[in-house]
């Protein structure tokens, strides 16, 4: 029977996205019923190229997600490193779970209010310190650069980031590896960039790749803070792939395709980049360490660096999250009150009703999602223990595809499958579109800790007399409760975070409380705006919250559970 998972598991997360592309691509040469028969045609691509400001979306997706994915990554190993062998390190540890239980909407939501004109940031500035008493005439959430939509992908990429970084450096000894080269007289900072880098690097290569890809073609925080005319490409695919008029659906299948191409272009070239950086570092990384005062100035920079890194993102994030908590709660808040009037539970009592059904979605879909890639993951890496099994880098970049991949270019593909599987508009459908993302990041989440169980506990087991599901049901999953549980309210925030797969497959029926909060972001009362977002940001940072109290409720009276020596 387990031998059935890994193919299982393959086919319903890589098929549809090879369906995805080819149901994107060819109506994009006019085999669209009922635009134009089935002889092939270019129309659709003479028609993208006349459309208005296709030049200065491309720069604009190209700007945000090459912006996004650099400071990202430099923010990111600037913590690891400065962190790293510090009691900072045990406090970005435990930040690390609510900041990416956050989702992407959440966060640009809060933003967008702290930024904005009439935002927070400028109430508690005005008027005693800009002089303003009316809400200034400027653009700053959304820019015309895009930047404030940048702000909110570095927010929340980083964390990603440092969390796969912070997996990369255990495989690795990075601890060991620091101390032999501080032994050689290289400063902390130093002899991390010297000595881990290079080998953490190649570890983390395809999460950037993950993060790029998302930045180049991100639609959902583009539409509550990129500007709009013109806005990224991804933003105008969808809304081309959502008109009534099959020839301007078939000018976005375009669109989608070029979309596609700009990703796989861009990560081609950073991969080049790698190279180029590497040759041009290989002088400094080779060469010995520097002066005494050089190395004690850069242990006391590098410290301060990564607490100047981590302290904004924490802070912006909980402001950002703290200002929709507050609108929720507002009677009234009007300029340049930094404060609202009153506090009342008004708007929730008027408007919960509402949120009612995208609130059911949102965790029945997400608990089905979840569920269902557990299920799979689990399978899969038991068939691998089962059969002696080396994974190879093939099966992690087959892991990566749906998040190497533009949505929105292979989603509309997939909806064009799914309604001729009568799986449009459906809850099973949306389901499906949300497990294609979520199986990727519950595997990745589960895989190292499964493979590191020590066998000799499986092995004390069956010499007692246990059975396979035994063994698996009172050994290997009580040892692996704690990545389990976080594995699942990794898969669960991913789910709850969820715009395009929702918005194509839901066709309109199952929203949730992101499709709703994107909705609203459009003008929309932010009072209203706040209940969602609080709600939408609530439900993963809960499901964290069990994730982390359970293990610790029942292994309390376990030693076993807490680190205990395997049998001999």
């Amino acid at each position: 029977m387990l031998r059935l998972f890994p193919p299982l598991t393959l086919a319903l997360f890589l098929l549809p996205v090879a369906a995805g592309l080819l149901g994107t691509a060819l109506p994009s040469l006019g085999w669209m019923p009922g635009a134009g028969g089935p002889a092939p045609t270019l129309a659709a691509w003479r028609a993208l190229a006349a459309a208005p400001g296709l030049a200065e979306s491309l720069a604009l997706s190209l700007a945000i997600g090459l912006l996004s994915t650099v400071l990202s990554l430099a923010l990111a190993l600037t913590i690891a490193a400065g962190a790293q062998g510090t009691r900072l390190m045990a406090w970005v540890r435990r930040a690390l779970a609510p900041l990416l239980a956050l989702p992407h909407v959440a966060v640009a939501l809060g933003l967008a209010f702290l930024l904005a004109p009439s935002g927070w940031i400028a109430r508690l500035l005005s008027p005693w310190a800009t002089g303003w008493t009316l809400p200034p005439d400027i653009a700053t959430a959304p820019d015309p650069w895009g930047l404030a939509a940048v702000l909110a992908l570095v927010l929340k990429e980083t964390p990603y980031l440092l969390l796969m970084l912070l997996a990369a450096l255990g495989q690795v000894r990075a601890d060991r590896a620091v101390r032999v080269a501080r032994t050689l007289g290289h400063g902390p900072g130093a002899a991390w960039v010297r000595v881990v880098l290079p080998q953490v690097y190649p570890l983390v290569r395809l999460p950037v790749y993950a993060v790029l890809a998302y930045g180049l073609s991100v639609v959902d925080v583009a539409l509550v803070l990129a500007p709009a005319t013109p806005g990224p490409l991804a933003v105008a695919v969808v809304r081309w792939l959502g008109d009534p008029d099959l020839a301007v659906r078939m000018q976005g299948a375009a669109g989608a395709v070029v979309q596609t191409g700009l990703v796989v272009l861009v990560i081609a070239l950073w991969r080049g980049g790698e190279g180029v950086v590497a040759r041009l570092a290989q002088p400094w990384l080779g060469a010995g360490p520097g002066s005494r005062a050089g190395r004690d100035r850069a242990r006391r920079v590098g410290g301060t660096a990564a607490l100047a890194a981590a302290l904004p993102i924490a802070g912006l994030t909980a402001l950002a999250l703290a200002g929709m908590a507050l609108w929720s709660l507002a009677d009234s808040w009007f300029w340049p009150a930094p404060w609202p009037a009153a506090l009342t539970l008004e708007t929730w009592r008027r408007h919960l009703g509402e949120a009612t059904w995208p609130l059911w979605t949102t965790v029945t879909v997400g608990l089905a999602a979840t569920a269902a890639a557990l299920v799979l993951a689990l399978g899969t890496l038991e068939h691998e223990r089962t059969r002696g099994l080396t994974p190879g880098r093939a099966s992690e970049i087959l892991l990566y595809v749906p998040l190497l991949v533009p949505q929105v270019g292979f989603l509309f593909g997939v909806q064009t499958v799914a309604a001729l599987a009568r799986l449009d508009g459906t809850w099973i459908g949306v389901v499906w579109s949300h497990l294609l993302f979520v199986l990727p990041y519950v595997f990745l989440a589960l895989a190292d800790p499964h493979r590191r169980l020590d066998p000799r506990w499986r092995r004390a087991a069956q010499g007692l007399g246990a059975g396979p599901w035994r063994v698996f049901g009172r050994v290997t999953v009580p040892l692996l409760l704690r990545p389990l549980l976080f594995a699942a309210a990794i898969g669960f925030a991913v789910s709850v975070a969820q715009y395009l797969p929702t918005l194509f497959l839901g066709a309109g029926r199952y929203p949730t409380l992101t499709t709703e909060a994107v909705a609203l972001s459009a003008g929309g009362d932010r009072r209203v705006i706040g209940v969602h977002v609080f709600l939408q940001a609530a439900l993963p940072l809960l499901v964290f919250a069990v994730a982390l109290a359970v293990p610790r409720w029942l292994s309390r009276h376990r030693r076993g559970l807490q680190g205990g020596e395997a049998p001999p």
